[in-house]
């Protein structure tokens, strides 16, 4: 099995709603966006996927939360924008532009900080 790791890097501001903490306060966090995708063989270029191919699936949301307000973009508008969420949010669109192809998406981990992240894998 070959394996891709593509990391995407956005700075932004959220909060939890009915969090019983302090995350349920505005603050910002610098998020790293790992995303794996796996396939058994390569393409005529010795490749699983273009690098390429993965950042632009994500560019157009990545552009979009860096710098901006969680809570105010959809879908987390109406859903918490935790790690989590975020991590499912990104399987989706990555796992959504490589359909059809020979490779797939494994893994998709969403740091926090250094020391805490969430990870979604189907």
């Amino acid at each position: 099995m070959f394996e891709v790791i593509v990391e995407q890097q956005f700075s932004a501001a959220h909060y939890l709603k009915d969090y019983p903490g302090k995350c349920a306060n505005v603050h910002g966090h610098n998020y790293r966006v790992q995303i794996t995708v796996e396939g058994e063989t390569l393409d005529h270029l010795g490749m699983v996927i273009e690098f390429e191919v993965i950042k632009q699936a994500v560019k157009e949301w990545i552009d979009k939360f860096d710098h901006g307000f969680l809570n105010e973009i959809a879908p987390f508008d109406k859903i918490n924008p935790s790690a989590e969420n975020l991590a499912k949010f990104f399987y989706d669109i990555v796992a959504a532009a490589i359909a059809g192809s020979a490779a797939r998406v494994t893994y998709v981990r969403v740091f926090e900080t250094e020391k805490c992240s969430a990870a979604y894998r189907p």
